[in-house]
């Protein structure tokens, strides 16, 4: 058996590779998820401009990573953003950054799982097994709070294995379609002159939901193996695979879609029925399975990256130190896992009990994650400049990183709210605020009961490198 060691913060130290670490980062993107459930969604708004909305989409979170890879080329900690913006702006925003992390990472946790007790069901139904889908959620959360408690090995591997082969039958379904219609040109998704530039815009705010969670690689800062080149590495290559992944099956889609009855914008299950229609309908289970498995290691990597936040800002005093301790012999977070994984099953739970469906369980909660990582996206690409100039590094490039970031972010965020979303969408960005308001006062009482000392303390624990 390998021997590890303890790293600083009683993680198990240097113990990942670059491949389990870029994993960790593809999985929480879920690439599988996007063409069998985002897509569509994109589609109903951006139509024939689907594919462009993820490049411009990609195009802006390579640089949000460009700013996020300003830290992680320079320090490794399981902090992940909360730590780099308390570095770059100060504790109170960096809590704010690692708040806002908690709730996207959790909430994405349980819509993806939502997706995956969606084509779960859909198996299981088939073959007559009609299951709860509060069993679902509670078999799902708890394989997830199992593996990431047991190793982050195992995990990150299980991660990578699962989200290659997905990604790989969906490809080879995208190429059958092609050879079916005898053309892989498709001119209405170039015919930009005609295209719904409002649409396109409006697609680009699910289209950025697609790649959430491509930062999470920074939450393995002490688990990493040569952590300041592996970490950024990951951020952005992450960003980028899963890109061209998006660009590639969003055209596919529309364009395999051309020739049938039904509307891509509409489908539950697009490349199950793309399958059927080549005459390949086994590969259609075999996405649909893969779509389970490939959401069951996206909430895996929401567990894993959430409870290392939660780890973290425990061991600065925010939440109950308990939740900043490790497993003597997994050397993982247990407690923060376990605690993570039990929200993840407990929000979805009351949200079915509320009269809620899976689906609108997998809408309300994406959105609200979304407004979660915009926020902290927004603080990174504030603080990358500020860290600098603090270190005495700042140059021209840094400013123009930083201000190209918050210019791209600036269209999805004014996007959210502007017009205002229709019901039962209208109370999220309300739900959220109310979030970041409890979160203010939380940290309100949190300082009233820290002395000046301790405070003094936490701060320079914090700019450690």
């Amino acid at each position: 058996m390998t021997a590890f060691r303890k790293g600083r913060f009683g993680l198990r130290a240097t113990c990942l590779t670059f491949w389990e670490t870029i994993a960790q980062s593809v999985a929480n993107i879920s690439p599988t998820f996007t063409p069998v459930v985002i897509i569509p969604l994109v589609f109903a708004s951006a139509g024939s401009g689907t594919w462009l909305a993820y490049l411009f989409a990609c195009a802006g979170l390579v640089l949000v990573g460009a700013n996020v890879n300003q830290f992680a080329s320079r320090s490794a900690t399981p902090g992940s953003l909360f730590a780099y913006v308390g570095r770059g702006l100060g504790l109170p925003l960096g809590f704010l950054a690692g708040w806002a992390l908690l709730i996207a990472y959790v909430l994405t946790g349980t819509a993806v799982l939502a997706g995956g007790v969606s084509y779960a069901g859909m198996l299981l139904n088939a073959v007559h097994l009609y299951t709860p889908p509060v069993v679902l959620f509670a078999v799902g959360a708890a394989l997830a709070g199992g593996v990431a408690y047991h190793d982050v090995k195992l995990s990150t591997r299980m991660m990578l294995v699962f989200e290659l082969a997905s990604m790989a039958l969906i490809l080879l379904v995208g190429v059958l379609v092609m050879i079916s219609r005898h053309s892989a040109y498709d001119a209405t998704q170039f015919d930009f002159a005609h295209m719904d530039v409002a649409g396109v815009k409006a697609g680009l705010i699910l289209a950025i939901f697609s790649y959430v969670g491509f930062e999470s690689a920074t939450t393995l800062g002490e688990e990493a193996q040569l952590p300041l080149r592996n970490i950024p590495r990951s951020v952005i290559l992450s960003s980028i695979i899963s890109g061209l992944f998006f660009m590639m099956t969003a055209y596919m889609a529309v364009l395999g879609f051309h020739a049938m009855s039904g509307s891509l914008g509409t489908s539950s299950a697009p490349f199950s029925e793309l399958a059927a229609d080549v005459h390949m309908p086994f590969f259609g289970v075999l996405i649909s399975l893969g779509a389970v498995i490939s959401m069951f290691a996206c909430t895996l990597a929401s567990v894993n990256a959430g409870s290392r936040i939660l780890f973290m800002m425990s061991r600065y005093g925010i939440f109950h130190r308990r939740l900043g301790t490790s497993h003597p012999i997994n050397d993982t977070p247990h407690v923060a896992i376990s605690f993570s994984s039990a929200i993840i099953f407990v929000v979805a739970a009351v949200l079915l009990l509320a009269g809620l469906s899976v689906a609108d369980i997998f809408n309300a909660m994406s959105t609200i994650a979304t407004y979660g990582f915009l926020l902290v996206y927004v603080l990174i690409s504030i603080a990358a400049p500020c860290y600098l100039a603090r270190r005495g590094e700042l140059g021209l490039q840094g400013i123009a990183l930083a201000v190209a970031s918050l210019l791209f972010m600036a269209a999805p965020m004014i996007a959210t709210v502007d017009p205002w979303p229709a019901a039962p969408s209208d109370r999220l960005p309300v739900y959220f605020l109310m979030y970041v308001l409890l979160g203010g006062a939380w940290y309100l009482w949190v300082h009233w009961r820290t002395t000046d000392q301790t405070r003094a303390q936490l701060r320079a624990e914090l700019q450690k490198e």
